[in-house]
């Protein structure tokens, strides 16, 4: 992601770019851990995607909890919190590739639903 030059390696400059990155979630990470636990729980997590824009449901939430939750504590760590709000944006960014009309729904075949998902992950 920072291998500009792509050497297999990050030089100084690039890599801050990296302390840059990291530096700026750290920020939003504890902006949105109210209590300071080091964890973004799920209402954590809630008001921090709903301030970026997304409306999401309660049992999507959920769904989020439990695929990014490594250590299955019910709440993520800083480096989960960083993933899931990563991949929900890829994959968010592919998905309005599709939604031309913008209204929140797509039709695709098998096969693109597969290309659209593998290219994120």
């Amino acid at each position: 992601m920072f291998d500009r030059d792509c050497k297999g390696g990050v030089n100084f400059t690039e890599f801050t770019g990296v302390w840059k990155f990291i530096t700026d979630w750290q920020n939003i990470f504890r902006t949105y851990d109210r209590d300071n636990s080091g964890f973004i729980d799920k209402g954590e997590l809630k008001q921090a995607l709903s301030n970026f824009g997304y409306r999401l449901t309660d049992q999507f939430y959920d769904i989020l909890i439990r695929k990014f939750d490594r250590q299955k504590r019910g709440q993520v760590a800083f480096d989960d919190f960083i993933q899931c709000c990563t991949v929900l944006q890829r994959l968010t960014d592919v998905f309005r590739r599709y939604d031309t009309d913008q209204d929140g729904w797509i039709q695709v075949s098998y096969e693109q639903y597969l290309s659209m998902v593998f290219n994120v992950v």
